[in-house]
């Protein structure tokens, strides 16, 4: 399947880039989220109008997100879970949970663009995590586990 990319993708390609992708790929995700359409000539012909508007809207995400990098870079997260006196967790700290640890410091993020390194936390500690704000912009920031009292 021949898509048009509204935006830039990771791996894929840039704004009005003109893409293979597999067809579920391109009709179950690309398509629906409103990353892509369909690469016909109506609708190649439709971006190049909307062309000004699509590269300022990028713009301006871009923008959005390096300044939420710069607030984020070096930040510190204390999460407090229950855990064993070997330091271990009852459970785990999974991308929710640095997600809303990270809103409470007042910075909007999904847990889909939380990146965890080592997979989930199991153990009281420090852990390096990356923020992925964009495709090409990431913010580090260290989470700190505590057990719960």
């Amino acid at each position: 399947m021949q898509v048009i990319l509204l935006e830039n993708i990771h791996h894929l390609g840039n704004l009005g880039d003109v893409v293979k992708v597999k067809d579920g790929y391109g009709r179950n995700f690309l398509i629906p989220q409103g990353h892509a359409k369909r690469a016909t000539k109506a609708a190649i012909a439709e971006f190049e109008t909307r062309r000004a508007d699509l590269e300022k809207a990028q713009a301006e995400r871009l923008a959005n997100a390096q300044a939420l990098q710069e607030k984020l870079n070096g930040a510190t997260v204390t999460i407090a879970s229950k855990a064993g006196v070997d330091g271990r967790l009852f459970g785990s700290v999974t991308n929710s949970d640095i997600a809303e640890a990270v809103d409470k410091l007042g910075f909007t993020i999904k847990k889909s663009q939380v990146r965890t390194p080592l997979g989930m936390i199991k153990a009281v500690g420090e852990y390096p995590i990356t923020i992925a704000l964009l495709s090409d912009i990431t913010a580090d920031i260290t989470v700190q586990v505590v057990a719960e009292e």
